[in-house]
């Protein structure tokens, strides 16, 4: 039990630190951000918890198709806000853009050879 309120705080403290950097430079901010450390960290206690090469590999390679879906509400969260859009619904809708890009990458992925 221990360990996974330590792996939350963890996690949350990430988040904080993002926000607070995010508040004063913007782009370190999004830097940090941007940082495959969750999925580090996440690699790191698969790992612990069930050291299998393949499995890990299989994690890993899964991982990176599924955040190429998720790239675009980068884009257009910025387009959105620049073009007056209240903060919630381009957020709302880049989320929206993203499960649906999910989808189609869980629909087509498999049919291209990708395990995911």
């Amino acid at each position: 039990m221990f360990a996974l309120i330590a792996k939350a705080l963890l996690s949350g403290a990430l988040i904080v630190a993002i926000a607070e950097i995010g508040k004063r430079q913007p782009a370190l901010a999004a830097l940090v951000a941007s940082l495959p450390l969750v999925s580090i960290l996440g690699m790191i206690l698969l790992w612990s918890g069930r050291p299998d090469a393949e499995n890990m590999a299989h994690h890993a390679e899964a991982t990176f198709w599924y955040v190429l879906p998720s790239l675009p509400m980068f884009l257009l969260i910025p387009v959105l806000l620049r073009g007056g859009v209240n903060f919630w619904l381009a957020l709302l809708a880049g989320c929206a853009l993203t499960f649906a890009l999910y989808l189609g990458m869980t629909a087509i992925g498999p049919r291209f050879g990708l395990r995911l």
